[in-house]
């Protein structure tokens, strides 16, 4: 069986990159770190890394045991946590993941929600591209994640839950009061333009736009991933963007934005959770699925 303190000592080497470094962060002596190496290999059945001059290069055992040491070290943090907090008579902790526009589109409307369902609770939230998520999810550092969801088929490990479709406009600021309700992307394409850079579900929705209308992608646009810098450049200046309508509502609502229907947005975004088939989920991420399945 394996010694969990041998995990801690395994994933301080890795953080290192060699055993002396390792050494150094536990302050024990560099023998003491090897022998609980060569303990833990003994019980995996498994070389666990390589070493170099340049430090060390994980098996694939080691790489596999790593993202399992990890998921136990924050595991271990999430109870410490989960104690103190009880103490105190709040839920949780519940760390999330997402991109952007997905916990935009869901979180602000389930916290409330869930705060009459079980009260006050202690929710972490980090914004981050789809292609982190997942080994996110397989680390322990969060327990969901906030994604487009039904572009490709999610990892066997993982399931993937739609919560809701949101369809995609031309969100335009009062400079470009004069365009119609409805537009085609070729009648806009040469206006200037704030378009995703990262190259991600979201990013994939907007091109595949522009190749329904049959028109390129447009050239010399301000690529940006804050939502927030996006429709604000858009209300301030004569720069058009695409955007789920739900990721505007706000501004749409008071008017300082306007979503002009196009034509060629036959498909929706479609956004919801995905999560580890394994997992088992704690009680403040059962009760916000609960409250965004609703």
């Amino acid at each position: 069986m394996i010694d969990p303190r041998g995990l801690r000592v395994f994933l301080a080497v890795c953080r290192a990159n060699s055993i002396t470094g390792g050494a150094r962060l536990l302050n024990i002596s560099q023998p003491s770190v090897s022998n609980a190496i060569a303990q833990l290999e003994r019980a995996a059945g498994a070389v666990l890394f390589e070493r170099s001059r340049n430090g060390i290069t994980l098996t694939p055992a080691g790489e596999a045991l790593q993202v399992r040491a990890e998921a136990m070290e924050n595991l271990l943090i999430d109870a410490e946590a989960q104690m103190r907090l009880a103490g105190a008579r709040i839920s949780g902790p519940l760390r999330i993941g997402g991109t952007p526009g997905a916990l935009v589109s869901l979180l602000p409307a389930s916290v409330a929600k869930l705060e009459d369902r079980i009260g006050q609770f202690d929710l972490r939230v980090v914004e981050r591209p789809d292609a982190d998520l997942g080994e996110m999810l397989r680390r322990g550092e969060i327990e969901l994640a906030f994604v487009t969801t039904g572009l490709e088929a999610p990892p066997d490990d993982m399931e993937e839950l739609t919560a809701s479709q949101d369809p995609f406009a031309l969100i335009v600021g009062p400079a470009n009061h004069d365009l119609p309700g409805e537009v085609s992307l070729r009648d806009v394409a040469g206006m200037p333009w704030v378009l995703p850079e990262a190259r991600g579900a979201f990013r994939r929705q907007v091109d595949a736009l522009f190749m329904a209308a049959e028109v390129a992608v447009p050239q010399g646009a301000i690529r940006c991933d804050s939502l927030l810098s996006t429709k604000a450049i858009v209300r301030g200046s004569r720069r058009i963007t695409v955007l789920p309508v739900q990721v505007a509502s706000a501004e749409l609502s008071i008017g300082v934005l306007r979503a002009v229907e196009i034509r060629e947005a036959r498909f929706q975004r479609s956004i919801g959770i995905r999560k580890l088939k394994s997992a088992r989920l704690s009680v403040v991420a059962k009760a916000l699925l609960e409250v965004i399945f609703a």
